[in-house]
């Protein structure tokens, strides 16, 4: 995943929860509790890699992370 030229670190990784991703939301937040300033959604979310089918409740999953964490957190669509 090139996002940046700075070092990175990785501080956690979870799921959405399974359809309708409504464990995403609380799942970011308690990663941004704990030190992330960064959440990267996974490209099965958003492109539907590998299986070609995005998942439908993708951009509502962004808006209410967004929402939840503030715009201050960045948030990338994909990882490849």
């Amino acid at each position: 995943m090139k996002v940046s030229e700075e070092e990175i670190e990785v501080t956690g990784v979870n799921t959405c929860g399974g359809c309708p991703g409504k464990k995403a939301v609380t799942r970011a937040a308690e990663m941004v509790k704990r030190g992330a300033d960064t959440i990267v959604l996974a490209s099965c979310i958003t492109k539907g890699n590998p299986i070609g089918f995005a998942c439908p409740y993708a951009q509502q999953m962004r808006a209410a992370i967004e929402k939840k964490v503030g715009k201050i957190i960045k948030i990338i669509d994909y990882t490849h």
